[in-house]
């Protein structure tokens, strides 16, 4: 699947530009459409061979031509002629966050700094902070940013993960032989980042699996190939694993290498107390010397006199006693879920109009949307003025009125000032269906004074959800640093929900913050920030986030239906 790779070489073409000077609206175009081809589903290079690349939002005539000229050549002539104009490592250096092009130039040119290591080594020496615009807080920004960086450089999100991992499991599926495949590991436990892939198969020919394993389209490298073991290093640079197991240990297997350590540790704490041997092969009791199955995953649990943990849960924070008691909670699953509350039009920076959404939303079986624009002052995004938030309040309604099956919610997201105002007058909030509010500047504030400001906020009676919390970026940004105790304390107080934003690389409030939520009795709402059509697929990493944190559908606000949800946001509310 060539997707993350073209949208690597766009997002290069991009900070190239940017570097150069170029147009920002060119910038804009080359950057949106490699965030576009991240969150693809289908393989780019089938929709190119049905010639339907310019219906992939963000790509037009120009950009189709890139794309079809690289999945041609392995190279794109454009690229290659601007890496030509830019010294080598500056593309490295503006991933780093805190450094844009203009800072990655100044280095270069000032301090002759051409890679990471130079950078980290300028700062760690004091140079950084001599140079124009620069000090000692934003040399030690630049240390941390070096950091996030290699944090977030050796993972992948978990969408580009599961949409790695389907890839491989669909191809396989086709190898004669083949009984049963699935991916176990950090992937099948929902985490947000996933730093490599496993794979588990049932197969009558092991051989013929391991095969077509390394001659995937995706391998670059095999690493070791065995009869029952194969390892592989994909294109995108992470290591990728196969094992073949026999029918009788495929629950011992799935178990172990589903994980996480901490987890399993626990479990064969519990085992060896009751005389049983557990690893990937066999459930095994020494006293007896009998074998007591492997065949399937629950059957471990049940002889460990407990309840069948989820895989989301098995992080050991207390699922182990819960399961032991009779106590894991019924966790909220995809279906449970009836609309998005957070999504994107033309009318600011989306990519579609309220009538394609609303199809789409439909055509995913929701029940209802709300259509959440964001507020003036976000230029950047378009924001919606108020004589065009009336024109689309007039749209919606007219949606409404016709009566086409998906009923439309009016709503916004409204930024939140650095003193907890928010963009619009309570008069115009108040008008709405759906208020989310959200911080889009001002990251860098000191704890107490963001704490109020978001405090402040969630006091206001016309917000009812508060859009990604922090507002990081994972491996980017850290976001904005909270007191969480009284940010959850004052939502679940007052009925405001807080936002499960499933764009890739927010995935927050995090399943720590979810857990902690339940516990203080408050609610979420899990959205897909949605600004494509596609996008609207990433629900599925939201419901995980919850899953992660505990939660049921009794916790998150969009598990309810169209009037219950308005009579929620009306009457229930504190």
């Amino acid at each position: 699947m060539r997707n993350l790779e073209i949208a690597k070489v766009f997002s290069d073409i991009s900070d190239l530009l940017d570097i150069r000077g170029e147009n920002p609206f060119r910038i804009r175009a080359y950057r949106r459409a490699a965030q576009n081809l991240e969150s693809l589903a289908e393989d780019v290079a089938s929709v190119a061979v049905r010639g339907d690349l310019m219906e992939i939002p963000g790509i037009g005539k120009d950009l189709a031509s890139k794309i079809r000229e690289y999945l041609e050549n392995g190279t794109l002539r454009f690229l290659e002629d601007l890496k030509g104009e830019i010294p080598e490592g500056l593309i490295q250096l503006m991933n780093i966050r805190g450094v844009g092009p203009k800072k990655a130039k100044l280095f270069f040119d000032a301090l002759d700094i051409r890679d990471l290591e130079g950078l980290e080594r300028a700062a760690r020496e004091g140079r950084l902070r001599t140079l124009p615009g620069m000090g000692t807080t934003s040399e030690a920004k630049v240390l941390r940013g070096i950091s996030l960086f290699r944090e977030g450089g050796s993972r992948m999100y978990l969408w580009n993960a599961m949409i790695m991992a389907d890839r491989v499991i669909q191809t396989l599926k086709g190898v004669q032989g083949l009984v049963r495949i699935e991916a176990a590991g950090s992937l099948r436990r929902g985490k947000e980042t996933v730093g490599d892939l496993d794979f588990l198969a049932i197969s009558t020919s092991p051989g013929a699996i391991m095969e077509a394993f390394v001659e995937l389209e995706d391998v670059r490298e095999v690493l070791g190939r065995g009869k029952t073991k194969t390892s592989v290093l994909n294109t995108q640079g992470f290591q990728m694993d196969l094992r073949v197991v026999s029918p009788e240990s495929y629950g011992a297997a799935m178990a172990y290498f589903t994980g996480s350590k901490a987890h399993n540790v626990r479990l064969r704490e519990i085992a060896v107390r009751k005389g049983i041997r557990i690893n990937e092969y066999e459930y095994f009791h020494e006293a007896e010397k009998k074998r007591l199955g492997g065949e399937r995953e629950e059957d471990l649990y049940a002889l460990l006199e407990m309840d069948h943990v989820p895989p989301e849960l098995r992080e050991d924070r207390g699922e182990v006693e819960a399961a032991m008691a009779g106590k894991l909670p019924d966790l909220i699953e995809n279906t449970d879920i009836k609309a998005d509350l957070h999504v994107h039009s033309v009318y600011s920076d989306g990519a579609h109009s309220i009538e394609d959404l609303a199809q789409a939303a439909q055509a995913r079986g929701y029940e209802y949307l709300a259509i959440t624009d964001h507020s003036p002052s976000l230029g950047i995004a378009h924001g919606v003025s108020p004589e065009n938030l009336e024109k689309k309040r007039q749209e919606i309604e007219a949606w409404n009125r016709g009566g086409q099956g998906i009923r439309l919610f009016c709503g916004t997201e409204v930024d939140i000032r650095v003193d907890g105002t928010l963009d619009y007058s309570d008069e115009i909030l108040r008008s709405l269906d759906l208020v989310v509010a959200s911080i889009h500047s001002a990251f860098s504030r000191p704890r107490a004074e963001q704490t109020r400001r978001v405090l402040r906020a969630i006091q206001n009676p016309n917000v009812h959800i508060i859009g990604h919390l922090t507002g990081r970026l994972i491996g980017q940004r850290e976001g904005v640093d909270l007191d969480m105790e009284a940010v959850v304390q004052e939502a679940a107080r007052t009925g405001t929900a807080l936002e499960v934003n499933a764009q890739p690389q927010r995935m927050e409030i995090t399943d720590v913050l979810c857990h902690m939520v339940r516990e203080r009795g408050g609610r979420v709402a899990i959205v897909t920030d949605a600004h494509v059509i596609r996008s609207l697929d990433l629900m599925v990493l939201g419901v995980s986030v919850a899953r992660r944190g505990w939660l049921g559908k009794d916790h998150v606000l969009n598990t309810l239906d169209a009037d219950g949800l308005l009579h929620y946001l009306r009457h229930e509310r504190r």
